[in-house]
């Protein structure tokens, strides 16, 4: 699990053991994830976070990477069959787009809900229906209560909207034109609904109303933290260099070029019309429109992780359904056009591939460029060590534990340690020592010190390394956290010599 990942996972606790949430303007983001995953969780029984498994919380972002692959039938008639086809099986083998669904985080809610915004906005356009008004205001209400980024993705279709118009006007006025298309009660009854669903959530279903006014007084914090933190502060082309070609060492070469070429050849179509034969041209100038400005503002951001990069991918997957669809239509023989198709299938088999690795093989690898700041499997080997050590105590989980990592960076262990029920978290060495410590190696020295220096004589304890040669592990790479376990739990455990004693058989110490 990411570190990211275990914060909700404790953020969603709260709600699942306490039946409390309150919305946190400061941190966390919206409370969707958290409300959303109640329903795994009933469903499978779980009061208690150890109750909960990584396959209870992740399913929630699953089951809206797999929604937004068929919500592409909404806009099916737009696009045209054929793009509608090819878009939704780049959306399901992109490797960013299937790697993230699997993060238990906000983004692929926020990309799914934002869809929502545009499919059911154009079905209302084409439709003049009310209730495709109120399901676009709905999904702008989640948006919103999803994450703060959505602010983003409003300008973007604010702006692509007038631009389509604009670009599409005739005789009449591009704006009197826009008017006609959305019946004023409809209008209401869409703000009314979006106003509605964020207000619900935000207000933790009208538990806490302060949460309302908290989610626009949010903003102050988030446009000062867009240009703060330099840890995630990258260059205007992180996202398209990610995209187009990474390669790490020895790992292999990652590369989404296609989507974003077959985008290009999207856009341009879009544009000039020629080879679109889509029901309503403008739906892919507006997306066209949207795509590109979402590239631009998130790479003009100077705050950067590479899930944000989700809005604009999925408007690329769209655009590149488009694209493929027009170079197959235009090529006029039959051989050629076999070949173009093969060229594309071939295109996605090695998208596929990409997304079996990233996945399955490379899933916590610095070597996979979506990686970012992901714990290394070690953590699986600090909780095993531990249930041994608790195995033999006589407290078996409420066994003391400490956890020394200055400025709380201990993540995503809270997750992995969820049944011991006697864990200290601390930024700083205590007063008083148990008999298990794992310790950054930020504060070895402190530690040592605590232990055979200020510790009286008659008072001290023996400790052993409580991880095998190195005697330390890797949290994430470049943080490095070491254990110690007392001799006496150490003896309790396995018994006979000491592996850490170098003692040598003269009995000369």
């Amino acid at each position: 699990m990411h570190g990211d990942e275990a914060v909700h996972a404790e953020k969603f606790r709260l709600l699942l053991e306490e039946g409390s949430y309150q919305y946190d303007p400061n941190e966390y983001h919206g409370p969707t994830l958290n409300y959303l995953s109640l329903v795994p969780a009933r469903l499978s029984c779980a009061h208690e976070l150890t109750q909960v498994t990584e396959f209870t919380l992740r399913i929630v972002p699953v089951f809206f990477g797999v929604l937004l692959v068929v919500m592409v039938l909404l806009v099916a008639e737009g696009l045209g069959i054929a793009a509608a086809v090819y878009a939704a099986v780049l959306v399901a083998i992109s490797p960013a787009m299937v790697f993230y669904s699997r993060y238990y985080i906000q983004e692929m809610l926020l990309v799914c809900f934002t869809f929502g915004v545009i499919a059911c906005g154009y079905r209302y356009v084409a439709s003049k229906e009310a209730a495709w008004a109120i399901s676009a205001g709905a999904f702008a209400g989640l948006m919103h209560a999803t994450k703060e980024t959505c602010i983003i993705a409003f300008g973007s279709m604010l702006l692509a909207l007038l631009l389509t118009l604009l670009i599409s006007r005739r005789q009449e006025d591009f704006v009197l034109a826009g008017v006609k298309a959305i019946k004023p009660r409809h209008l209401i009854a869409g703000l009314v609904a979006a106003a509605a669903v964020s207000a619900l959530f935000h207000s933790s279903f009208l538990a806490n109303p302060r949460g309302i006014l908290d989610s626009i007084l949010t903003y102050k914090r988030y446009f000062s933290r867009a240009s703060g933190n330099a840890l995630h502060i990258h260059p205007w082309y992180y996202y398209l260099k990610m995209l187009i070609f990474s390669k790490y060492g020895s790992g292999p070469i990652w590369s989404e070029a296609v989507i974003v070429l077959l985008a290009v050849a999207g856009f341009i179509v879009a544009m000039t019309r020629k080879g679109l034969s889509t029901v309503d041209g403008r739906l892919v100038r507006f997306v066209a429109f949207y795509t590109l400005i979402m590239t631009v503002v998130y790479s003009a951001i100077p705050y950067k992780t590479p899930w944000c990069m989700l809005g604009f991918l999925h408007g690329m997957t769209l655009l590149a359904g488009v694209g493929a669809a027009a170079l197959v239509r235009l090529v006029p023989n039959v051989l050629p056009r076999l070949i173009v198709l093969c060229l594309l299938l071939e295109a996605c088999v090695h998208l596929g591939w990409q997304t079996y690795l990233c996945s399955y093989k490379y899933y916590a690898d610095s070597r996979n460029p979506y990686v970012y700041a992901h714990p290394t499997t070690d953590v699986f080997t600090i909780a095993q060590q531990l249930e041994q050590y608790a195995a033999v105590h006589k407290d078996g989980h409420n066994i003391p534990i400490q956890v020394i990592c200055p400025g709380d960076d201990y993540w995503p262990l809270p997750w992995y340690l969820r049944f011991f029920s006697n864990v200290s978290w601390c930024s700083k060495v205590p007063d008083t020592v148990g008999p298990l410590i794992i310790a950054s190696a930020a504060v070895e020295a402190d530690l040592t010190n605590k232990l055979y220096v200020e510790t009286p004589r008659q008072e001290r304890k023996m400790y052993l390394y409580l991880f095998d040669e190195p005697y330390y592990v890797w949290l994430r790479p470049k943080v490095k956290l070491t254990g110690f376990v007392s001799k006496d739990l150490w003896d309790r455990c396995y018994g006979g010599p000491d592996p850490n004693d170098f003692t040598n058989k003269a009995g000369d110490k």
